[in-house]
């Protein structure tokens, strides 16, 4: 069942670049992945207070991962813009601006 998951999730990541180009696609994997990531870390280290009271896991997790993901913002925008600065990274000075000038003059 976790390999059909996986499949799908790969087919759509696949669609997805096709459809808009993979760098955009990357941005929208890194929006997805940084906050998920800090959401599983907080939750791990905070494991033992969550099974010790499962009602207080239940009512905490939806807030903590609010502030998590809002937290997560600035890191996810510095490495969007890192992606784009890498990408587009190309020296202006060998660029030569021209006028086009029809053939029947």
């Amino acid at each position: 069942m976790t390999y059909l998951f996986l499949y799908i999730v790969g087919i759509v990541l696949i669609w997805w670049t096709y459809r808009v180009g993979w760098l955009e696609a990357l941005k929208t994997i890194v929006k997805v992945i940084v906050p998920s990531a800090l959401i599983i870390l907080f939750n791990i280290k905070a494991g033992r207070l969550l099974f010790k009271s499962p009602v207080f896991g239940l009512v905490s997790a939806l807030p903590t991962s609010i502030f998590i993901f809002r937290g997560s913002l600035p890191l996810v925008g510095f490495i969007n813009n890192w992606i784009e600065n890498k990408i587009n990274n190309y020296d202006d000075s060998e660029v030569v601006d021209t006028d086009s000038v029809p053939l029947d003059d």
